[in-house]
């Protein structure tokens, strides 16, 4: 059987209970294992242990089900989740997979260095959030799916979509941002850069 792998981020100083919460949610896994995922790799922060530890609970009782997928956590790797991005590249044996993250910049330009399929989520519970601007720029600019704690199951879908279209990183100057200022002009906004 071809392995296929959903890996999912938090990051590494805010929780965000919610995203775990989702990708545990009976429709989400529903639409992994549709999609011919066999794997959901968690990487949990601080605190998440618990709401993997409940999940496994409910389902060793019939209060949940996994729908065949297999699910397993960390906290976090204090060298890299490098390894772990890769581990949805398309190898022998293994279909290309997804990456699931919080919208930080660390966390997404890891993803896209590695030249994975990316879902990006906002944390909007974070004080002066800059996180819902970044994903729906480069959303705008083909290079992730914006994903929403509410439907990740139409994010999913859409990043097969995406896996067929996608921007490489990094991206070319002079590209097709009619604004011409890409990222960087992002970036130069939320830092307060100003032309």
């Amino acid at each position: 059987m071809t392995q296929r792998v959903c890996f999912v981020t938090i990051g590494a100083t805010a929780a965000f209970d919610q995203l775990l919460q989702a990708v545990l949610h009976s429709p989400f896994l529903q639409t992994l294992q549709a999609s011919g995922y066999t794997k959901l790799l968690l990487q949990y922060g601080t605190d998440g242990h618990r709401i993997l530890e409940d999940f496994e609970v409910k389902v060793a009782s019939g209060e949940a089900d996994n729908h065949g997928i297999e699910i397993s956590g960390f906290d976090f790797n204090k060298l890299g989740l490098g390894q772990e991005m890769a581990s949805v590249k398309a190898a022998k044996g293994r279909a290309e997979g997804v990456v699931i993250s919080h919208a930080g910049s660390g966390s997404i330009l890891d993803a896209l260095r590695i030249d994975v399929p990316l879902i990006a989520v906002p944390n909007t519970s974070l004080l002066h959030n800059h996180q819902v601007d970044l994903a729906e720029e480069l959303a705008r600019q083909g290079f992730l799916v914006h994903g929403h704690l509410d439907n990740l199951s139409a994010a999913l879908a859409e990043s097969d979509i995406l896996r067929k279209t996608r921007q490489t990183w990094p991206p070319r100057n002079g590209g097709a941002d009619p604004s011409g200022r890409g990222l960087a002009g992002v970036m130069d906004d939320e830092m307060g850069f100003y032309d």
